[in-house]
């Protein structure tokens, strides 16, 4: 789950992490009144939506006095933002962030992250901050200094200040910036994250250390013990079908292609998108209707998939493990039945009482394309949609 910047700010400050003072503000009338409590000689004004790159897209603006604060809100709100994050159709900005000023001395990147290698959480820092931390990768790897944390004890003050000095904060703020690192680190931790990046990271005129910006994903498992983080979701800032997807305890990706996919268990879902490209085709979403379908959810995933229109057609790959074959048929056929469904639809069965789904297929009347393989049924799905 995603939140926005002014939402992580609110909790990198429950934790002693150093950001600078700001309001969010839903119209232009909230925004200059943000801006005149703030009482700041420049205020920044910041689209909030979950995506990066706002800056370049137009949506961050420095503003001397109240006039321009107005005129830049008026500009950015309602505005619909096309950033490397949101895709071609871009998000609507229907919010924003009004924040003081401050007098930036130099930039930085601190980032945490999940490191799937060593089954640790790393904490990566670089000098290079206020640009993509890829474009700083791919040019100059050299200049992002890494430190490996063990689960047991967590980051620890030697290994914070061995990055402040890696990427040359000045000596007299480390103590200031190990304090940084320090919090972001427990943020991190105690509040399940699974990516809390900071960029930039600033130094500044009258010798602070401060997160300019934050950028902070949870680990949507986790969330049924983060009530107060579950309470900064914004459901206007996700995709609808996920969100229904989320009532029927469905995981659902909307993605750009044409063939719907139903799949049980989300290595086989990506095989199957895999498996979907090789043959030509192009996969609508991920749908991971998970071990222990009913007949109900997968009605409800027909539903979601179907509500897409750019669908053609629906390949149902199911291995019949925890659930028996016999009854991801009997699924299948009623919502086939209460959806109406008119566009070409591939079932591939395999598993538990797998002779038995097929047939109660056959005997449907239905028009339903058995496959006997997960590549014959890509096969098929792809020429039936073409």
């Amino acid at each position: 789950m995603n939140i926005h910047e002014y939402q992580g700010k609110e909790l990198l400050r429950q934790y002693g992490v150093a950001v600078p003072n700001g309001k969010v503000a839903f119209s232009v009338e909230e925004a200059v009144s943000a801006a005149k409590d703030l009482g700041s000689s420049v205020s920044v004004v910041k689209a909030q939506i979950h995506a990066g790159g706002r800056g370049k897209a137009g949506g961050v603006k420095v503003a001397k006095n109240l006039e321009e604060v107005r005129t830049y809100a008026d500009e950015i709100l309602g505005k619909v933002l096309v950033t490397h994050q949101t895709g071609p159709e871009g998000k609507e900005v229907k919010r924003l962030l009004v924040e003081e000023g401050c007098d930036i001395k130099n930039e930085y990147y601190i980032g945490l992250v999940l490191d799937r290698a060593t089954s640790s959480v790393v904490m990566m820092a670089s000098e290079e901050g206020g640009t993509e931390i890829e474009e700083v990768a791919e040019a100059t790897p050299e200049k992002i200094f890494k430190e490996i944390i063990d689960p047991a004890v967590g980051l620890q003050g030697f290994q914070a200040r061995r990055l402040a000095f890696n990427i040359n904060i000045p000596k007299e703020l480390v103590g200031q910036a190990v304090k940084f690192m320090l919090g972001l680190y427990k943020v991190f931790k105690e509040k399940d994250c699974s990516i809390a990046e900071i960029n930039p990271l600033v130094t500044t005129g009258d010798g602070k250390v401060m997160a300019l910006d934050a950028k902070m994903n949870f680990d949507s498992n986790a969330l049924y013990r983060q009530k107060d983080v579950l309470a900064y979701r914004d459901l206007e800032e996700e995709d609808v079908k996920e969100i229904e997807a989320s009532k029927y305890d469905l995981s659902y990706i909307s993605l750009d292609g044409n063939i719907g996919c139903m799949v049980n268990g989300a290595g086989l879902a990506m095989a199957t998108m895999d498996i979907i490209k090789h043959y030509s085709g192009d996969p609508a979403n991920f749908l991971d209707v998970g071990g222990g379908a009913t007949a109900e959810k997968v009605t409800e995933a027909f539903k979601i998939i179907l509500s897409d229109s750019n669908v053609k057609g629906i390949f149902v790959n199911i291995f019949g493990g925890i659930m028996k074959c016999d009854i991801i048929a009997e699924g299948v056929i009623a919502a086939t039945k209460e959806v109406g469904l008119e566009i070409p639809l591939v079932v591939r069965l395999e598993g538990t009482n797998v002779e038995l789904g097929k047939k109660i297929l056959k005997d449907s009347g239905l028009n339903i394309t058995a496959a006997d393989s997960m590549a014959d049924g890509a096969q098929k799905i792809v020429a039936l949609v073409k």
